[in-house]
């Protein structure tokens, strides 16, 4: 449990660093004369050097440990906000993403380092619990990110940011301790070829169950990758946020993920178990996504007050013309809190310890691919219609359902054979 806490102290900061960045990076790419079709672009990126760079981190973090690769992580992400502080141009913020992502391929380390840290029937919760973690810092991150704007200009989030990466590096070195046991991982000869056959095995099998989790995975977070890439589009083109103001909408977003894994993942999946919760999850984020962009702003908010009466506070009437916006918005993170971590879990459950980050790395690398593809189709999809990018998540969010079906057996113990009877 104490290696848990630590990871999820870790996880949480540089979460929080990151959010301060990416709600704003559509507004500045904006004001640089960036389009839909941009944005999208500049989202994928990052997801491109991190689609390089996941099975290496994999492969790396089997090899040699779970703390080196984060450290070097920390790092990329140290510089590339940096960088972000001071663009002037498009090609910088591209930059500035293309860097991180390059050291962004960790998100596979960690996982892997909760689950050797974790039995496998407590994978799934501490999963949720590291999730909660990196929502809390999705919920605190964009609000400081602009706040730090408003209040220091546009060089403030970055540099803050990277400061933040810079206490982390030394937090992880003085108390993560590795998980793993380094003198058998080292002795253990490294094959040639092994992430690339992984990876065309996921492909030509896509029958067997960690081929089908992965592409559950993928496809649930490459739908949610593309909506986050036009999302702040959408809402400042319809509801009028903007830099200043975005990031109340994701703290509110972060607040809901945050509330739904420390309190209630971990009785749900005790009660309806991970392969039934995967699909729950599936079933809410299409939902949210295929809503969200029929929402506006509710017409009439005083004679909606007036039906309780007038006693509803000022700053809650103000509130109203949000309420639709709010309640579709809420499917988003249930749906997320309950997919990502199931699947996880369950993939670790079907492959052996010793190939257990490199299949993480490859059920990154198709998360990756997803996020190359999906963000930038989107944005060519939204200067053509807001509803559009929208609906096609959803829908393909929908079809993954029927990928998970029948994993039940997985989490089932497993029968000891009868021993023979003697002679």
């Amino acid at each position: 449990m104490g290696k848990l806490v630590v990871l999820m102290i870790t996880a949480f900061v540089d979460m929080v660093g990151l959010l301060m960045i990416v709600p704003l990076m559509p507004f500045y790419a904006k004001a640089f004369g960036a389009g839909g079709f941009t944005v999208g672009l500049l989202f994928s990126s990052f997801a491109i050097a991190q689609l390089i760079s996941a099975p290496m981190w994999g492969r790396f973090s089997d090899k040699y440990g779970r703390r080196p690769a984060l450290l070097v992580g920390l790092a990329a992400s140290a510089i590339s906000y940096v960088v972000f502080a001071y663009s002037n141009s498009l090609w910088l913020l591209f930059l500035s993403r293309l860097v991180q992502g390059a050291g962004g391929g960790t998100v596979s380390v960690i996982q892997a380092y909760v689950a050797d840290a974790l039995k496998p029937e407590q994978r799934a919760k501490g999963l949720g619990w590291l999730s909660a973690a990196t929502n809390l810092g999705v919920t605190l991150g964009p609000v400081f990110g602009s706040l730090t704007l408003g209040a220091a200009g546009m060089h403030a989030p970055g540099l803050i940011a990277s400061g933040l990466c810079i206490i982390n590096m030394g937090f992880t070195w003085k108390f993560l301790v590795e998980s793993r046991d380094m003198t058998e991982a080292r002795t253990a000869k490294h094959q040639p070829g092994r992430s690339r056959d992984a990876i065309l095995r996921v492909i030509t099998h896509s029958n067997e169950a960690a081929p089908r989790l992965i592409w559950i995975y993928a496809i649930a977070m490459g739908a949610f990758s593309g909506v986050n890439a036009v999302l702040a589009l959408f809402l400042s083109a319809r509801f009028g946020v903007n830099a200043k103001t975005i990031g109340f909408f994701f703290m509110y977003i972060g607040a809901i993920a945050v509330l739904t894994r420390f309190f209630i993942l971990g009785w749900a999946v005790d009660r309806f178990g991970e392969a039934r919760l995967s699909r729950f999850g599936s079933a809410l984020l299409a939902i949210g996504l295929a809503s969200l962009p029929f929402m506006h702003r509710m017409t009439d908010p005083a004679a909606f007050a007036e039906r309780f009466g007038g006693a509803l506070p000022v700053s809650v009437v103000a509130l109203l013309p949000y309420l639709p916006l709010a309640l579709a918005v809420a499917l988003i993170p249930l749906g997320t809190a309950f997919t990502f971590p199931c699947v996880t879990a369950l993939l670790s459950r079907v492959i052996p310890s010793n190939e257990r980050g490199l299949y993480m790395g490859v059920q990154q690398t198709f998360g990756g691919a997803a996020r190359v593809l999906f963000p930038a189709l989107a944005g060519w999809a939204f200067d053509r219609s807001f509803q559009l990018p929208f609906l096609v998540s959803a829908g393909l969010v929908a079809g993954t359902i029927l990928l998970g079906l029948g994993m039940e057996e997985y989490t089932r113990p497993k029968r000891e054979p009868e021993a023979a009877p003697a002679a």
